[in-house]
């Protein structure tokens, strides 16, 4: 029997792009395989905002269903992937202010050795999607965590073109998820997976 894996993938999004492809990632994460938890972070913005914003309002009511993230959840799992849109090159406030909320597991030892890695969306070609993800996986090394990122080792990597983790451009959300983010998806899924498989194995048959 191959070793059991848990997977969270943990994401915050406005207009749904991020919601979309944390969906294919826990989808192929779990035809890898693996125990999936997909989970939202909490909205900080006020209701009068997202109102405001029809893109918004339609998502927030669309993923109404999906659990909230919570520690308990980073402490199931073997794995976590993060998914934000970016907010200035950097992540959005509402996954980092669930990041800091972290600090006891981190004190506790209780990020560290496990799997992460990482997707963003952004309106434009240039408009932060590495230097989010980078941005991201600082925490990760704070963690003691081990990064799994897609690197280009898969063919349809150098089509979409980022080694840092899956990505979209979605414009002003008039450019829906296509077919080259779900296949980045699959790709980013099944190696974190595979990997985190590999690791908790060797960690166990050590033990």
């Amino acid at each position: 029997m191959p070793t059991p894996v848990n997977v969270a993938v943990i994401y915050y999004s406005a207009t749904g792009t991020v919601a979309t492809i944390a969906e294919a990632i826990a989808e192929s994460a779990g035809r890898a395989g693996a125990e999936v938890r997909l989970r939202k972070v909490t909205e900080l913005a006020p209701q009068a905002a997202i109102d405001s914003n029809p893109a918004w309002a339609a998502n927030a009511k669309a993923t109404a269903g999906i659990a909230e993230a919570s520690k308990d959840d980073v402490i199931w799992a073997d794995a976590v992937i993060f998914g934000s849109p970016t907010r200035f090159g950097n992540v959005a406030a509402q996954l980092k202010e669930f990041l800091d909320r972290l600090g006891a597991l981190w004190q506790a030892g209780q990020l560290a050795d496990k799997i992460y890695s990482g997707f963003t969306a952004t309106s434009t070609p240039h408009g932060g999607q590495e230097s989010t993800l980078l941005a991201l996986y600082n925490s990760v090394h704070h963690f003691g965590g081990i990064l799994v990122a897609p690197g280009y080792t898969d063919p349809t990597k150098f089509v979409d073109g980022n080694p840092y983790g899956t990505s979209h451009i979605a414009g002003q959300g008039e450019i829906p998820v296509g077919e080259q983010t779900l296949t980045a998806a699959r790709v980013q899924a099944e190696r974190v997976v595979k990997f985190t498989r590999a690791i908790k194995s060797g960690l166990a048959a050590e033990n």
